[in-house]
């Protein structure tokens, strides 16, 4: 292979590595977007050879698919094409690659199933001669001045070596323990020590058990949490908690696999997060003993203790240093009472001292002493009491700035929370609310798990939510609500349009002062936005909703609804759409209803609950009428139409496809004519009319053009495809598919750019290009397989059945 190929292999997984920096996390469908919207478009085919539940490709796995191409060209002593960047060549590379290399007798390692290429950082084949899968690393950080807890760590360890138990069963520890006591450090810190005991990867989540402000983790959502780390697209995960456990108990069978739980609230919450492959091991932490588990599952406990003053001397000497413990012995042993043997105490006061290194510890034990107090929501015996004193001094040590921040982060009800929702918080700027944050993380009292995103330890949140109660009045807490609620309206609102722009408006409320609003400059950084708020806008919908905002949150609905259905998140989108339509329903506001019952039908669509989208259009399309929405029940009817296609009824969808047109043509809008004209000419070939359709597709075309609308552009390509190929055209037909295969990837529709290519692979293959047609085929097989979408069987048939007749 010459130098040339290797420098373009280079070149290409760089440009990756900067996109998944862009795109702010491995995410598939963000690089995916992100690579589109920057010009280089990444076909999902190029990524894999055959993409199933149990691959988690990202940027580390494409360079390991590179390197079978590689691997090929070496063997097959073929020479790699240079342009690497093109997916169409490099994809046909690869099979060419691989074909010239198996014809040879010498098999390299194929991008496949159980044996495709082992990207960077994975581990060697085993001795079994089975390449490891590219794993999941899920597991947190672990404390850097880890002290004391040998006996404990010896009993997990001891796990090990115990013999598999009777098939279906899996080893589990319980770590129990009260708040504060160290739980999740340990387990953490232990599964670090092991991880090579489990080549197949780490899963952790937080079950947010005794979370003070918001309620217990489902173990339906931990569930899809594990799913999607396993590369299980949203889309793809079942609806129902049975369905989603027997999915990941499959995808865990015969792999060895840490699975960490961490905060649990009772054995319920546990249970379906077991695998049932022995190979596995489940560690659960919880303030509760969970006897049930103990009793049911045969979990090991291990009630781990409070640290003795040894070893909280021994604590405070790793991170404070040797020398200076040691002079101060008495002030030492002071501080560690006060803690009550809590590692989280000692830590926030070691924090303190080293922020101080001129404070004697002296002084630090009696302004500890000093404000000794009880955290009732966290109490359990002496030891709340002294956490709360902890916590107090370490909190009356901010200055104003800071404290206020850090009671106002209780409110916040997401996963993490960026710059910007922080500033609105706190009624600052970005600029501004960098310094309280960086005292916060300095004080131990915030994280930064990664840059410009900070997480709150459930402890400290408790007393967040607390001191905010005491401290500021009702007023200023709504208030303070209200400002994170604009920044998440606002700001996804803006990157709506910028995704679709041809949406119709909504009048929003003003923001009010202090709240920051992010103005994403272009597709690129709006797709970015909401792919990182993911969570947080789902959980700020639901915070509207609870405490009396309804009209946010049923626009913050509406904001994400083209979002999470280009991404396929569609159970997530029918779960906001119903909590938006109560919302909408609470504020007596019809238009509100009218929408939401629209965008929840489409999701009902997408999910195949056809009967259910008939309820929510119908009842759309009679508020619609109710309010002179004229160009809101056109979009009602093209909905009720696609229903009817669906339902394989072509007569009614055309009906319904041109009432949508009378409507829009009352109402003067050109955007929503051109649509109807679209769905008018493609039910016209359902129909067989295809010579009638080319004239009703062709106006549709030359109006979406004329009002720019990419989206549906590229609707109209496709049905002049779809017509000119039934007339035996098949070049038109391959020429209108390429046009509209280029929009769909510039809007992110995967679900629309698989049927093109389906429609694609179809007309090849008319017209004698069986090799291209199979490529076209395979792509669209590939996406289609992702989102779990019954059309993947009539792509499957082609590829495995006997050729078409020419």
């Amino acid at each position: 292979m010459g130098e040339t190929g290797r420098e373009a292999l280079l070149a290409f997984a760089e440009e990756l590595r900067r996109l998944r920096q862009l795109a702010g996390g491995p995410s598939l469908n963000t690089l995916v977007a992100v690579a589109a919207r920057r010009g280089r478009p990444l076909a999902r085919s190029t990524l894999s050879d055959k993409l199933n539940a149990k691959s988690l490709p990202d940027w580390d796995f494409v360079t390991g698919y590179l390197g079978a191409c590689v691997a090929y060209a070496e063997q097959a002593g073929t020479r790699l094409p240079a342009d690497l960047t093109d997916p169409a060549r490099w994809e046909t590379a690869y099979w060419r690659l691989r074909d010239a290399a198996r014809a040879d007798g010498r098999r390299a390692v194929a991008p496949t199933d159980r044996d495709r290429p082992a990207p960077a950082g994975t581990p060697p084949p085993q001795p079994d001669g089975r390449t490891p899968e590219f794993v999941p690393r899920q597991l947190p950080a672990a404390v850097r001045h880890f002290a004391g807890r040998s006996a404990a760590l010896a009993t997990l360890t001891a796990l090990l070596a115990e013999p598999a138990g009777p098939p279906g069963t899996v080893p589990i520890s319980t770590i129990c323990g009260t708040a504060g006591v160290g739980k999740t450090t340990l387990a953490v810190h232990w599964a670090h020590q092991v991880t090579d005991r489990f080549p197949d990867g780490q899963l952790y989540v937080n079950l947010r058990g005794y979370d003070p402000d918001a309620p217990a983790l489902a173990p339906a959502e931990a569930v899809a949490g594990f799913l999607e780390a396993l590369a299980v697209p949203p889309e793809r995960i079942p609806v129902g908690l049975a369905s989603q456990a027997a999915l990941y108990r499959s995808l865990l069978a015969d792999r060895r696999m840490l699975v960490l739980l961490d905060n649990a609230r009772d054995a319920d919450q546990v249970r379906p997060l077991l695998p049932s492959s022995p190979g596995c091991l489940v560690l659960v932490t919880s303030r509760n003993q969970l006897p049930g588990l103990v009793t049911a599952e045969g979990a090991r406990p291990l009630l781990l203790d409070l640290l003795s003053p040894a070893q909280g001397r021994e604590l405070l000497s790793r991170r404070l240093g040797a020398v200076r413990v040691a002079a101060e012995p008495q002030a030492v042993d002071r501080i560690v009472a006060a803690a009550a043997g809590l590692p989280l105490a000692l830590a926030i006061v070691a924090a303190r001292a080293a922020t101080h290194p001129d404070f004697p510890l002296a002084r630090l034990a009696a302004e500890l002493t000093a404000t000794r107090g009880a955290l009732d929501a966290f109490s359990d015996g002496e030891a709340g009491s002294d956490v709360r004193a902890v916590l107090s001094w370490s909190y009356r040590g901010l200055d104003p700035v800071a404290a206020g921040l850090f009671r106002a982060l209780g409110t916040h009800p997401g996963p993490d929370v960026s710059v910007a929702a922080a500033a609105s918080l706190a009624a600052l700027s970005t600029a501004e609310v960098r310094r309280p944050l960086a005292v916060l993380t300095r004080a131990n009292l915030l994280t930064e798990h990664t840059p410009g995103r900070y997480t709150l330890h459930d402890l400290l949140r408790a007393y967040a939510v607390e001191s905010a109660l005491q401290t500021d009045s009702a007023g200023l807490r709504r208030a303070a609500l209200g400002r994170l609620l604009d920044h998440y309206l606002h700001t996804a609102y803006a990157a709506a349009l910028l995704l679709h722009r041809h949406r119709d408006d909504i009048d929003l409320p003003a923001a009010r002062p202090g709240a920051t609003v992010v103005e994403p400059a272009d597709r690129d950084e709006a797709w970015a936005w909401l792919a990182a708020e993911h969570r947080a806008l789902l959980a700020a919908i639901d915070l509207a909703a609870e405490h009396g905002w309804p009209t946010h949150a049923w626009q913050l609905a509406w904001s994400v609804n083209t979002y999470l259905d280009r991404v396929g998140a569609w159970p997530d989108q029918s779960r906001v759409q119903e909590v938006a339509l109560r919302a909408a329903t609470a504020a007596v506001d019809r238009d509100g209803q009218a929408r939401a019952h629209r965008n929840r039908a489409v999701a009902c669509l997408r999910l195949g609950a056809y009967d259910e989208a008939h309820d929510h259009l119908e009842r759309s399309r009679h508020l619609y009428a109710e309010l002179g929405d004229r160009v809101g029940g056109g979009r009602t009817e093209l909905n009720l139409g696609i229903l009817a296609e669906r339902q394989g009824d072509h007569r009614r969808a055309l009906e319904h496809a041109q009432r949508a047109h009378r409507l829009f043509e009352a109402a003067g809008h050109a955007q929503g004519q051109a649509n109807a004209l679209n769905n008018i000419g493609w039910y016209h070939i359902q129909l067989g009319d295809h010579a009638r359709a080319l004239d009703y597709c062709g106006r549709a075309l030359t109006q979406q053009q004329q009002t720019g609308n990419r989206y549906w552009e590229a609707h109209a390509w496709d049905s002049l495809g779809y017509a000119h190929h039934h007339l035996g055209r098949h070049r038109e037909a391959i020429d209108c598919y390429r046009h509209a295969l280029a929009l769909w990837r510039e809007t992110g529709e995967r679900y629309f750019e698989a049927i093109t290519l389906m429609h694609l692979g179809d007309s090849q293959q008319a017209a004698a290009e069986p090799d291209a047609a199979r490529v076209a085929w395979r792509h669209a097989l590939e996406v289609l397989d992702r989102l779990g979408h019954p059309d993947a069987a009539q792509v499957r048939e082609r590829l495995t059945g006997p050729p078409a007749p020419q």
